[in-house]
């Protein structure tokens, strides 16, 4: 599959975790993988890219990630709830600075009125140092046009985007 994102961004996205001595780990459903592929395309990515779950059904999200089944049962996987909970998983579990989530409906099926095709959210979770009482966790809702491949490169690149603002911001 060839993804079109600016190849650019995972190269910046790595400057500047390594520019902070961060490090990162990424949770993909909707994705299947394609943000830690962006990542790790980057010749040095070790240095700061730690993991990649691709979670993509319930049960994955709950084992390896924590997401609770309330969660997911009340608010469904693409939900503002469940991208939370797996950014906050992946940082905790893979024991990084940073975690990026996605989930999302990528189609061709699956969308809803209040859901359609291409509603995506991105999670980022930041661990502060201890006892600092600065870490968070956030997520955005978006929503893409176009075609399967399409609306995974698109959320590919924004939450590419999303991270390397909340990085630039701390």
């Amino acid at each position: 599959m060839n993804l079109d994102v600016d190849p650019d961004l995972p190269a910046r996205v790595g400057d500047a975790l390594r520019e902070a001595d961060e490090t990162l780990a990424v949770a993909e459903s909707c994705t299947g993988g394609l943000i830690g592929g962006a990542i790790t395309a980057v010749p040095g990515s070790s240095d700061y890219f730690e993991a990649g779950l691709t979670t993509y059904a319930y049960g994955a999200k709950r084992q390896h990630l924590g997401v609770s089944h309330e969660s997911l049962d009340e608010h469904g996987a693409v939900s503002e709830r469940v991208a939370l909970e797996m950014a906050r998983g992946v940082r905790d579990v893979c024991d990084v600075t940073w975690g990026i989530a996605t989930t999302g409906i990528a189609g061709p099926d699956g969308g809803t009125e209040t859901d359609p095709v291409g509603t995506v959210y991105v999670g980022i979770a930041y661990a502060g140092p201890w006892g600092s009482e600065s870490s968070y966790a956030t997520a955005t809702r978006h929503e893409f046009d176009g075609d399967r491949a399409e609306i995974r490169a698109k959320t590919v690149e924004q939450a590419l985007v999303d991270f390397l603002s909340e990085l630039e911001s701390q």
